[in-house]
């Protein structure tokens, strides 16, 4: 079995199918199908948001998949943290577009992680390990993660849960966008102050 045909039975119909086999687990596997597509990219994270939106509803559901892909987020940029200098992840390092990215990544923190992530098609897999790779802290890092998975997964999630809502209520979409910058915003105030933090601690 070839990935093309893993990553074709993962449909959505076929993912709602296996939460509801194992219901008697509760809410676990809609907590480990998007952690698990964190080391496994070619998996359907969209497929994961929108079959527990459905399980569960729309909030328990999000909270679930961003929780997931969060952890799984996070999981993998510490592998990759303490062993990406290995020889395994070495050829990342001399590639011409990852290292222009691992250098956007080390000027600017966490604005590019958070603005990447936020997108549902950005291959969160190589943000992961660039940022694994490069010199942006831990603590900026989860943030970015953070904040930015909230965004991409309550996207989907708010999309596939009712998308007339998105045409018959503007108000509803320009609040979605509200909260967008918001989260923006207020990530590059925490930022700031982190780098004054890290600043101030290098002085001493």
């Amino acid at each position: 079995m070839d990935l093309q045909t893993i990553r074709e039975w993962f449909t959505l119909e076929n993912v709602q199918d296996l939460i509801e086999r194992y219901q008697s687990f509760g809410p676990i596997p809609g907590f480990l199908l998007p952690m698990l597509e964190a080391f496994l990219p070619f998996l359907p994270l969209f497929a994961f948001v929108l079959a527990n939106v459905n399980a569960f509803g729309l909030w328990f559901g999000f909270l679930l998949s961003w929780g997931g892909a969060v952890t799984g987020a996070f999981l993998v940029f510490l592998l990759v943290r303490n062993f990406g200098q290995r020889r395994l992840l070495h050829f990342l390092q001399r590639h011409k577009q990852v290292q222009k990215l691992m250098d956007w990544v080390d000027r600017h923190g966490f604005g590019p992680v958070f603005l990447l992530l936020c997108f549902p098609f950005t291959p969160s897999a190589i943000v992961n390990i660039v940022a694994g790779l490069s010199n942006i802290s831990i603590t900026q890092y989860l943030l970015a993660v953070m904040t930015g998975k909230v965004v991409m997964i309550f996207t989907i999630s708010f999309i596939g849960y009712d998308v007339t809502a998105l045409i018959k209520e503007p108000v509803r979409t320009a609040v979605v966008a509200g909260v967008i910058f918001i989260l923006w915003f207020v990530g590059k105030q925490m930022e700031a102050r982190l780098n004054k933090q890290e600043t101030k601690e290098r002085g001493h």
